[in-house]
């Protein structure tokens, strides 16, 4: 079980590396947002290509941050039943919904969005818009997102695995430092600090 867990907190790093640098994302897409309004009402002009690296950016940040979700245990419960469970059983719930659930949906969408990704790198496919941009990047952020999905569903499984044998703490207890976004605001004004 100590392998497994050193797998855990392995994949566990690399889960928190991957969405603590995607969480810069969302800046990038304010900025691209913003910077494309001012020149839509400014000058008149608007961009397809720009538009659509904004929608690129926001499928990046959702798909790759699904296993950062889930890691920090801040996805969607309902916890109107489950709330009132103790930890153990709270364990097996996510084991369950792990096994029957999020694994097997996980796993067909990375079975079934590999190929349209393959054919979509081998075609060169290209946005219908006019300036529109190359399509196999965003093609694949689904296998890429999914599969690190996968990744932390099996850390996770881990995780309650050991806690059921007694040999953790409780994985699902909710995270007390600051959130993503408390994160990236920090990291901006450090940043700002330097630069002074």
């Amino acid at each position: 079980m100590q392998a497994l867990l050193k797998l855990s907190r392995g994949i566990d790093a690399l889960t928190d590396r991957v969405g603590r640098t995607t969480t810069w994302l969302v800046l990038v897409v304010t900025l691209i947002s913003a910077i494309n309004a001012f020149v839509r009402y400014a000058v008149n002009y608007s961009s397809n290509g720009l538009l659509e690296i904004q929608w690129y950016l926001f499928s990046a940040i959702f798909l790759l941050c699904a296993g950062y979700t889930l890691m920090r245990n801040e996805h969607v419960r309902i916890d109107v039943v489950t709330g009132h469970l103790s930890p153990r059983a709270h364990a097996w719930i996510d084991i369950v919904g792990t096994l029957f659930f999020l694994a097997p949906m996980a796993l067909l969408v990375l079975y079934l969005s590999w190929p349209i990704f393959v054919n979509s790198f081998l075609t060169h496919e290209q946005s219908s818009n006019a300036g529109g941009l190359t399509v196999w990047p965003v093609r694949l952020l689904v296998p890429v997102g999914f599969a690190l999905l996968i990744l932390q569903a099996a850390s996770e499984f881990i995780k309650r695995v050991a806690f059921l044998k007694g040999l953790i703490d409780d994985p699902s207890a909710k995270h007390k430092g600051p959130s993503a976004e408390e994160g990236l605001a920090e990291a901006i004004r450090r940043q700002r600090g330097e630069e002074a």
